[in-house]
């Protein structure tokens, strides 16, 4: 028989310590523009902030937050995201935004609620989820 391995359930919520850490990383670069890709999956709500050009400069999403199992795709996880990179952008000087949202999860708009209450102004918001021109193949003709 061995050791026996203790086994530690996350999911409880956010994790205040992983939100420490990572608002403590600060970017070296000052940004007055910016765009914000929302990401809404039904597992997981990630969203990126990046300068016009598309270069990446803070992401996260509902699980780097602590958020674990079906609680990522809720949308209390998703504001919270929105927070973390709302208070990531004050701190690099963010003045407006461009919103790109992608998909049809719980946290789409959950996300752009948190984030414009940190006083970030949003230019236009666009959404670019993709849609089924044709639809999956038929399934073929049954043989008796």
């Amino acid at each position: 028989m061995g050791k026996k391995r203790i086994i530690k359930k996350s999911g409880k919520g956010l994790d205040q310590g992983r939100k420490d850490r990572a608002l403590s990383k600060i970017t070296k670069r000052h940004l007055e523009k910016g765009v914000l890709h929302i990401d809404a999956t039904f597992n997981n709500t990630k969203a990126i902030l990046t300068d016009e050009k598309g270069n990446a400069i803070v992401s996260s999403s509902a699980g780097a937050l602590g958020f674990a199992g079906a609680r990522k795709s809720t949308p209390y996880a998703a504001a919270k995201v929105g927070e973390f990179l709302g208070e990531k952008g004050t701190m690099i000087g963010l003045k407006e935004i461009t919103v790109i949202i992608r998909g049809v999860g719980a946290g789409r708009e959950s996300v752009l609620r948190a984030f414009s209450g940190k006083g970030i102004q949003i230019r236009s918001i666009k959404d670019v989820t993709p849609v089924p021109h044709n639809g999956p193949r038929p399934p073929k003709p049954r043989r008796i």
